[in-house]
């Protein structure tokens, strides 16, 4: 295995995913992106054929992989998903800061900036919000299983207004530069799934 070109692919990954996040991805400047990293425009294009191609990779890659740190893999591992989905909304209650609200999230940037003028972005960004609203669902479904949650729950419609408000409140969030905002919209998403026991 080639070390080397790994690292320098994720150098480039990481420094245009903090790029991306902060500017958009429209904004975004590949001489920003090679200026952080130190690299050769030779090296980013010996990766990526082109900006579009890069911020595709950022999405599956970079985005994808840490939603499926945070969220997915410990949701699909539970034995119990249903206390494991009221701990990760207790950890983003208590884990954000006014500096990290500051940036929003960087899915839901990328959503509402590339969504209607981009079909490819699109359809990336698609495919991971199907796949979060996928693992909720399966999640709440093994809850029904075991009796933590109602057995009249409807776990494709409970999974996608979960999904949907979980990133509505990095929005709202985001607009008023207030991680206590954040915090008081994700108590009410909580308290929500706890009314499904």
């Amino acid at each position: 295995m080639d070390t080397t070109h790994d690292s320098t692919r994720t150098q480039l990954l990481q420094a245009a995913f903090a790029e991306i996040h902060r500017h958009g991805f429209q904004a975004a400047g590949l001489s920003e992106i090679l200026r952080d990293t130190g690299l050769t425009k030779g090296a980013l294009y010996h990766h990526f054929p082109s900006k579009h191609a890069l911020g595709l990779v950022v999405i599956d890659e970079v985005i994808q992989g840490r939603l499926a740190d945070a969220i997915f893999r410990p949701l699909e591992e539970a034995e119990d998903p249903y206390q494991t989905l009221l701990a990760l909304l207790d950890q983003r209650i208590h884990g954000v800061d006014d500096e990290v609200v500051k940036w929003g999230c960087p899915l839901n940037n990328l959503i509402q900036e590339m969504s209607a003028v981009d079909a490819d972005f699109r359809e990336h960004l698609s495919a991971i919000l199907a796949r979060w609203q996928g693992v909720v669902q399966a999640a709440l479904a093994r809850a029904q299983a075991q009796g933590r949650v109602r057995a009249d729950l409807d776990c494709e419609a409970a999974s996608l207004f979960l999904v949907a408000a979980w990133e509505g409140c990095w929005g709202i969030a985001k607009n008023r530069q207030s991680a206590a905002v954040f915090r008081h919209c994700l108590r009410e998403l909580r308290d929500y799934v706890r009314g499904l026991a």
